[in-house]
């Protein structure tokens, strides 16, 4: 029903211009789209692909560090630190070093320092090392010799300002140790 006159557009519509064969169209005064999650205020987060997880099959046995921003899943025999945003470790799996992440869960072992904001030891989990963590779920039947310490960003390495007395448990007494400074 209603039509914006060409006359009122800068320049005129390009479409009542004849064209000269070969000739480059001028060009357009509207301005190139965006893509659609910018245009609704999205951050770079939205625009990021989604990626699958990793995996280390349990034939693999690796000597040396891992790092990734993503997730991993461990299923094979890992010497060497690891770094992620979401750590499995499997059932069958052996991680020899310290692990760091976001979020940590152990089905299998760890010889070394667990470090995450949320940390989770299944039944089935054996950890050799301290835990520093934000929030740490331990069930029934885990296997756990070490120290628990609770931090707000235990992410941070070397940070103890922190940290929270640390209970450690023997099969005879409890006592409780505050964190050297």
């Amino acid at each position: 029903m209603f039509s914006k006159s060409k006359l009122n557009q800068p320049g005129g519509d390009a479409s009542d211009k004849p064209t000269t064969p070969g000739a480059t169209p001028p060009p357009s005064s509207t301005p190139p789209s965006k893509p659609a999650g910018l245009e609704l205020g999205a951050g770079q987060a939205a625009m990021k692909p989604k990626v699958a997880p990793s995996s280390l099959s349990s034939d693999l046995v690796i000597k040396g560090d891992i790092k990734t921003s993503g997730d991993i899943q461990i299923e094979g025999e890992v010497e060497g630190n690891i770094q992620a945003h979401l750590l499995t470790v499997g059932e069958g799996a052996v991680v020899r070093g310290e692990v760091i992440a976001d979020d940590i869960v152990v089905n299998g072992r760890v010889i070394g320092r667990v470090r995450g904001l949320k940390v989770r030891l299944t039944s089935t989990a054996r950890v050799e090392g301290d835990i520093i963590h934000k929030t740490i779920a331990i069930e029934s039947g885990a296997h756990f010799e070490g120290a628990v310490q609770r931090q707000d960003d235990p992410l941070s390495s070397g940070s103890r300002q922190n940290a929270k007395p640390v209970v450690t448990t023997s099969p005879t007494n409890t006592t409780n140790t505050t964190p050297k400074s």
